[in-house]
């Protein structure tokens, strides 16, 4: 199967919608299906077919993507005596571009080696905008053959690295996770250092880019800080359930993690104010909160 011909796409969210649709733009025969039917229905101006179940949208296909919320989710829909796994045909294949544990994965790939189907973890990084342009950062884990047979597809929706056997794409995306949250959490500090010291926090952004500060948050949500902007690419609630599930994973393998440990106390507090829908970006509103600043 070098270049599949049927998709079944399931979850059309914020991030799964977009990437749908470039896989529909790329000439795939689309089928999708979505908790919520209205933002899959968007989907078909571009020819794509709207299943009623999901087992629908999976039965025919040669590759079923899926791009759940969460580890439970996913196992919800995967397996089970109605599950995908149980409407998909012999010999394709399933990526689940999700977030969910490492363990989740390997236990996904076992369930489907047993009924002669290839699986991939491949989870994303790069938020709507990246889903939007297709240039995410897909990191994969599975079986090399199962990898070369699906990477032309994953190539339409970014960049796909494989990284190891199955569970080692959730394994990268926490150390990606790892690194978004902590330096979300550090820009925040420096946004408001900045404005506490009486400086002009977008020129400060502006003479830090470049240097050895710059990085992808510096440049994509301190101007999302400072002009207090956190309509939702990537819900700090979700930011939260990857760094629960990395400080799980580290407790696991006798790993102390100082660092995230209080980042994730951080995002603790934001969702549980009530701001688990915005962005990770919104991290900044709890310091503020901490420092009895204006949160607007």
């Amino acid at each position: 199967m070098s270049e599949p011909t049927t998709i079944g796409f399931i979850g059309t969210g914020i991030m799964g919608g977009p990437m749908a649709a470039n896989l529909a733009k790329a000439g795939h025969q689309m089928r999708v299906w979505n908790r919520t039917p209205d933002k899959a229905h968007a989907l078909t101006s571009l020819g794509i077919e709207v299943s009623e179940t999901f087992q629908q949208a999976a039965e025919q296909a040669d590759v079923v993507v899926v791009m759940l919320s969460s580890g439970p989710v996913c196992d919800e829909v995967i397996l089970g005596p109605n599950g995908l796994l149980a409407a998909m045909k012999p010999h394709s294949t399933l990526v689940v571009m999700s977030s969910i544990p490492v363990e989740t994965a390997q236990q996904q790939a076992k369930a489907a080696a047993e009924r002669g189907i290839g699986y991939l973890d491949a989870p994303v990084s790069g938020g709507e905008k990246g889903a939007q342009a297709g240039n995410l950062a897909i990191m994969v884990g599975g079986e090399v053959a199962t990898f070369e047979r699906t990477s032309t597809l994953l190539q339409v929706m970014g960049n796909p690295v494989h990284v190891g056997p199955a569970g080692t794409g959730q394994l990268a995306k926490l150390a990606n996770q790892l690194i978004v949250a902590n330096t979300i959490a550090t820009v925040s500090e420096a946004v408001l250092l900045a404005e506490r010291g009486g400086a002009d926090p977008a020129k400060v952004r502006e003479a830090l880019l470049g240097g050895f500060a710059d990085s992808t948050v510096l440049r994509a949500h301190a101007p999302r800080m400072i002009a207090n902007d956190f309509a939702p690419g990537g819900p700090a609630k979700w930011q939260l359930k990857d760094t629960q599930t990395a400080i799980a994973l580290a407790k696991e393998l006798s790993l102390d993690l100082p660092v995230t440990s209080l980042v994730n106390s951080l995002f603790t507090d934001l969702v549980a104010h009530g701001d688990g829908e915005l962005d990770h970006s919104a991290l900044i509103r709890e310091l503020r909160r901490r420092n009895e600043m204006p949160l607007d």
